[in-house]
């Protein structure tokens, strides 16, 4: 089929290019053509595993191509991705929908004949179907013009690899029609025995809202119970495998923390808890908004340990972060708990310096006023304590021994709880990790 991406951001260009894998011939549009002329270079501006081969691959064979021009894309296509971002709004509490609607007035002039708009951005309950009487006055197609609602479910860094084999696809239809291309689309996939949920456009709404605010809450549960642990002397890491063995509760996801950050989860739990409240679900929106509180107090948490850990104060302390994406496997520093703590510890007058494998650039251009390192061993040059904070694995297999003869002071906050505590305080080091007993044994 000809398909067209709209929108090439972390959702557009993932997407774009893992369509391609599966056969269609596919059209990328964005407003920066400075992106699109790296994009059909191959050249992928973004961190995903395995998707600079996929652009190299496709752009070559002329599968896959970018351009500014949304009417060449309504020309060429017969399905339409709408892979726009939804930013929160000024509110804090709803999301931004003006690029989705902006490309759907955009590209609905030039619809003169039947086809399918297939939404894939995280939106409020109830936007299909307002997106769907506007296509139908604008576009020259009429009602021909079918909006569906298909939420995305992907991890940063693992996008590719989530679209070409996904847990389950969601898509909300207004037709029978409208499923039978969305079918078509997605059948490579379907042949593969992924799980197809049709729904109406509300419910496919819902259900990616629910399951991010799901996540949200499981991760604030457990740093709430890192928090007593650590009051207790327990073992949260302990308590996280036992009760993670009850199917009813389950592993994935069960890991104390400094909190979730990223693009999606943050803005879709407060999007999800305004959407309750506005529905009326007050209990609900009461649940969310624990979650979302226990979230805001990660930093502080993290400070009191960093603290406790130094023996004094963070003021005029020189202290390593260890971390700048909101998760390993990504260069997203959008609502990064990392540069939450960095920050925090700035103002209170720390020297901090910030290191990670892939995103100090754009690490820097949101947070200009700490200083970075592109090197591990001389980001911890005469630092008084180093914080980890992203799980990368470039962190967890660093040799403590050698590091020891680096820092000023060899000291180490683990917040993710990745590394073998036992080889570094063998190595010299003084460790503490969250929601764990000083000297575990």
């Amino acid at each position: 089929m000809r398909v067209s991406v709209i929108g090439c951001g972390h959702l557009g260009i993932p997407h774009a290019a893992a369509m391609a894998e599966i056969g269609h011939e596919v059209i990328g549009v964005d407003l920066d053509q400075a992106k699109i002329d790296r994009l059909n270079a191959g050249q992928c501006p973004i961190h995903e595993d395995g998707l600079p081969e996929l652009l190299a691959t496709h752009a070559a064979s002329g599968r896959l191509r970018f351009t500014t021009d949304i009417t060449e894309a309504a020309a060429f296509a017969e399905v339409h991705f709408l892979a726009v971002g939804t930013p929160i709004d000024v509110d804090g509490r709803n999301y931004d929908t003006g690029q989705v609607f902006g490309a759907a007035r955009a590209l609905a002039p030039h619809l003169r004949r039947p086809c399918v708009i297939i939404g894939k951005s995280t939106v409020t309950v109830g936007t299909t179907r307002t997106l769907a009487v506007l296509v139908a006055r604008l576009a020259p197609a009429g009602s021909d013009a079918e909006v569906v609602w298909n939420p995305e479910f992907l991890r940063e860094g693992h996008a590719i690899d989530d679209t070409l084999h996904p847990d389950r696809i969601v898509v909300g239809v207004p037709s029978p029609r409208a499923e039978d291309v969305v079918r078509k689309v997605y059948a490579p996939l379907l042949e593969n025995k992924v799980p197809l949920f049709v729904t109406d456009p509300a419910t496919a709404e819902l259900i990616k809202g629910a399951a991010n605010a799901y996540l949200g809450m499981k991760i604030s549960f457990i740093n709430g119970v890192a928090d007593m642990c650590a009051a207790a002397g327990a073992d949260v890491q302990q308590l996280t495998e036992a009760i993670g063995l009850d199917p009813r509760i389950g592993r994935g996801g069960l890991n104390a923390g400094p909190g979730y950050g990223g693009g999606c989860l943050p803005k879709d739990v407060r999007a999800f808890t305004a959407s309750a409240e506005a529905l009326g679900a007050l209990n609900a929106a009461s649940l969310l908004r624990a979650a979302e509180h226990v979230n805001e107090s990660r930093p502080a948490a993290a400070l009191r340990l960093i603290e406790e850990t130094l023996g004094r104060p963070v003021t005029r302390a020189k202290v390593t972060v260890w971390g700048a994406s909101f998760k390993a496997g990504t260069d997203d520093v959008r609502e990064s708990p990392s540069l939450a703590i960095a920050t925090l510890m700035h103002q209170r007058g720390a020297v901090v310096t910030v290191h990670d494998p892939h995103a100090v650039p754009t690490a820097l251009a949101r947070h200009p006023q700490l200083d970075y390192d592109q090197d591990l061993e001389t980001s911890v040059k005469d630092a008084e304590l180093i914080v980890l904070a992203t799980e990368w694995p470039h962190f967890r297999d660093a040799d403590p021994q050698h590091l020891a003869a680096v820092v000023a002071q060899p000291v180490l906050v683990d917040l993710r709880n990745v590394i073998d505590a036992h080889t570094w305080r063998a190595a010299g080091w003084t460790v503490r990790q969250l929601g764990r007993p000083v000297a575990h044994p």
